[in-house]
């Protein structure tokens, strides 16, 4: 490579730096208001948490700030990483300045409650690196050339920085999806079927479902170091496949796994990691009532010590894959005194037979039952999720996780799931937006309007080109978290990552829809599944504002 060709590429990789400068001063300015927010909320000089809820619209839109950032320094961090690819750096560039824009838009809106002039936030304008990134990268000229060079070489995605072994991961999940869910995936969607065996089997086979479950237990996990990376990989796969039918078999395993892992007793660990990693055994996660929704502390459902174990009563919902799975972990009230909040809830893994279809009762022989209706939803088919109705259901003493030293703490364990579990709900969101986009892009190519290719528009093109980066940051975004969270780190990170992708996927979908015109409207055309699929992300695993207000909030907020 000549010295001209290789001046270009950096002058990128130095306005790279520069724009991750932006970003962290930037990120200076959502601090300083968390600050401002705090000093709102304090009594007796010391932080109260139930006064944030008087700044919910500000809460809130701090919390996608930062979660914009992080994504954007993301993106910087994987484009940085690859100096010779001078459409990935510029892609990033153009992401870091839509992020000042749309970050600086949500603190120019909230500046009276921020306690700012609106000049205080519109004078990072005038600085000349953010004044090069707006007037460069949100001008039409580099969408329209941009856009131009992913439909001319036709660019699905942006390259890999994985290595060899996850590459190969990544690349035989590739082909499952394409080979085995993709074509299933409409006839499942629009009839509303159990997930077959013929997906189930292979998926067991690839090791699909012991992905972060340890070697010792017949898993894929390492036994000396975690390995969130290979989970985010092939849930990303899965997803572009379907999100209902492939996306979240990894989930529940891997909710139920981390939370054995971390409160199980050896021998409980013996008994149900092997069977989950093998997926002889499918599992469910209850946790969701039908009054307290993400409020995890507010579980009612009653576990009442008898001879040799506990009776459940009450009902749970929105429970997935309840049906077909053997194993469902339930979050239970174990200490009735309601003052004692999540400290009086244990953890329960409840055995069952399989059932299919939309409906199902267990009775036991000692005459407790529990039964399931599937609700009916618009999209995320296959799986179904169900209410749950307990009555006098008899789990015994040795299926409490901890079994006695962990009773009253079911949170905890539970917890320990749900970090993972979000972080690798952002991997489902990523592979819905990479097959959005791999559809949104054929289209375009194909779909000829007025005289030529609908990928020829500059609008579309625009669209492309916000499209690809927008995934790409999702996709490095959670690439990072799963790096810090091997580390025992990144709790606060992979609500921010879902945070993200989520709402990401929901606007990509919506575009690709769009591109598709009156034919992404149709059942026929994948990307109304798609789009109807990628709402239900910002709900469940810890719904949007839930974790924007209770978690994020409010602990950027307490520690500002």
């Amino acid at each position: 490579m000549d010295a001209a060709q290789l001046t270009p590429m950096t002058e990128l990789s130095t306005k790279l730096h520069q724009a991750n400068t932006e970003l962290d001063s930037l990120q200076e300015f959502v601090s300083a208001a968390c600050a401002v927010i705090k000093s709102k909320c304090l009594s007796n000089n010391k932080f109260d948490a139930k006064l944030l809820d008087n700044w919910q619209l500000a809460s809130y839109d701090l919390a996608f700030c930062a979660a914009d950032i992080s994504a954007a320094k993301s993106f910087v961090d994987y484009a940085l990483k690859l100096p010779d690819a001078a459409l990935t750096q510029k892609m990033s560039l153009g992401f870091c300045a839509e992020t000042l824009q749309a970050v600086l838009q949500r603190l120019i809106a909230r500046a009276t409650d921020l306690d700012r002039d609106r000049e205080h936030f519109l004078d990072f304008y005038s600085r000349e690196a953010t004044q090069e990134l707006l007037n460069t990268y949100l001008d039409s000229a580099y969408y329209s050339t941009t856009g131009q060079e992913i439909v001319h070489q036709n660019v699905q995605r942006l390259p890999s920085i994985l290595d060899e072994d996850k590459e190969l991961v990544r690349e035989t999940f590739y082909r499952f999806a394409n080979e085995v869910v993709s074509p299933l995936a409409e006839k499942i969607h629009r009839e509303d079927q159990d997930i077959p065996d013929s997906i189930l089997k292979p998926a067991a086979e690839l090791g699909c479902f012991g992905t972060c479950i340890p070697e010792r237990f017949g898993g894929l996990q390492p036994d000396d170091h975690a390995d969130s990376l290979s989970m985010i990989v092939v849930t990303e796969e899965l997803s572009r496949g379907s999100l209902g039918a492939a996306g979240s078999l990894i989930t529940r395993p891997e909710i139920a796994a981390r939370s054995l892992l971390s409160g199980g007793t050896e021998a409980q660990q013996e008994r149900w990691l092997p069977k989950l990693a093998a997926g002889e055994m499918l599992c469910a996660i209850s946790i969701t009532e039908p009054n307290t929704g993400s409020d995890v502390a507010a579980v009612s459902l009653k576990a009442t010590a008898v001879d040799g174990g506990w009776l459940l009563n009450g009902s749970k919902t929105w429970c997935t894959f309840a049906g077909k799975s053997e194993l469902i972990v339930v979050l239970a009230r174990s200490n009735p005194d309601m003052s004692l909040g999540y400290k009086g809830l244990s953890l329960f893994m409840l055995e069952k037979p399989a059932y299919s279809g939309h409906k199902f009762t267990h009775q036991q022989d000692q005459g407790g039952s529990l039964s399931g209706n599937a609700i009916a939803t618009i999209g995320y088919r296959g799986m179904h999720s169900y209410d749950l109705f307990f009555e006098d259901y008899f789990v015994p003493a040795e299926n409490l996780v901890g079994e006695k030293d962990g009773e009253g703490k079911g949170f905890y364990y539970t917890m320990a799931g749900f970090s993972g579990g979000r972080l690798q709900t952002a991997a489902r969101a990523t592979g819905v937006m990479q097959a959005a986009f791999e559809k949104a892009l054929s289209y375009s190519q194909e779909r000829r309007v007025f005289g030529k290719a609908v990928a020829d528009y500059q609008l579309t093109q625009v669209k492309l080109t916000r499209m690809l980066a927008t995934l790409t940051a999702s996709r490095q975004f959670s690439y990072s978290v799963a790096q810090l969270m091997d580390k025992g780190e990144g709790q606060m990170e992979a609500s921010l990552v879902k945070l993200f992708s989520c709402r990401a996927a929901e606007w990509i979908s919506r575009e690709a829809m769009q591109i598709h015109g009156g034919m992404g409207y149709a059942e026929e055309s994948a990307v109304s599944r798609l789009f109807v699929d990628a709402r239900v992300l910002s709900i469940f695993e810890g719904a949007e504002e839930t974790l924007a207000l209770k978690v994020i909030a409010r602990d950027l907020i307490s520690k500002a």
